[in-house]
């Protein structure tokens, strides 16, 4: 099989390290260790991963500071596979910049879909660059940004103008994992970042506008207590 991408894995635990590696070479993935915060910062900078599966409890660092250190410098997708479940470690572990998140235990298939789809998203960006795009389309979605304006199929949508920014941000986001506070602060940018309640009256109704089905929402999807993201179709 074909060797294809370059990721890394910074993980301690023996056996979950192993576990991942032998699922990513199945996969025909190339792919770094790190067992600390300082192996894994030597690699980043030395190895220029694709995409770096992150652990939190690291011996000698946070996973949270090397989120945080990457993302002063880099725009790398990171995908955190940790033993904290808390809502609040997640929505930390995204605000500090992280793409996603993956809680252990966790199925391989799972690990194998979250990484299909953050590379579907490094694509769509990597075709955007050195070209400035007014148009997104996804599916049947279309948003053309110059017209401020949003379409399904050949309908204009009838969007408040706050469901029109929320669904531009999840657009230029697509594939990302988008918490609470991060929407309320790019939409309503002073309001109480408290206010998740009005931020899901929204989400509500521009879901009515946009998901063919109501029951089995395919543009938006929600991660129960932490955010929405928008899948790529």
């Amino acid at each position: 099989m074909e060797t294809k991408h370059n990721l890394l894995i910074v993980e301690d635990e023996k056996a979950i390290s192993n576990l991942i590696a032998t699922t990513l070479e199945t996969q025909g993935y190339h792919y770094e260790k790190a067992s600390n915060g300082a192996q894994a910062m030597l690699a980043v900078t030395s190895h220029s991963p694709e995409v770096i599966l992150l652990d939190l409890g690291l011996p000698d660092m946070d996973g949270l500071d090397i989120i945080r250190k990457v993302r002063s410098w880099s725009s790398v997708p990171i995908i955190v596979i940790s033993a904290r479940t808390e809502d609040q470690d997640k929505i930390e572990a995204l605000d500090a910049g992280a793409d996603d998140y993956l809680t252990k235990p966790f199925s391989v298939e799972e690990l194998l879909a979250r990484l299909r789809s953050t590379f579907r998203r490094i694509s769509y960006m990597q075709s955007e660059q050195g070209e400035i795009s007014t148009v997104f389309v996804n599916g049947d979605l279309k948003i053309d940004f110059a017209a401020a304006a949003a379409y399904m199929g050949e309908q204009e949508l009838h969007l408040s103008p706050i469901e029109y920014k929320l669904l531009c941000e999840l657009a230029r986001n697509v594939g990302k994992v988008l918490t609470h506070q991060y929407l309320i602060k790019k939409v309503w940018e002073n309001v109480n970042v408290s206010d998740i309640p009005s931020l899901r009256v929204y989400m509500a109704t521009l879901r009515k506008k946009i998901e063919p089905d109501r029951e089995n929402p395919q543009y938006i999807q929600t991660r129960v207590g932490i955010g929405y993201k928008m899948n790529r179709l």
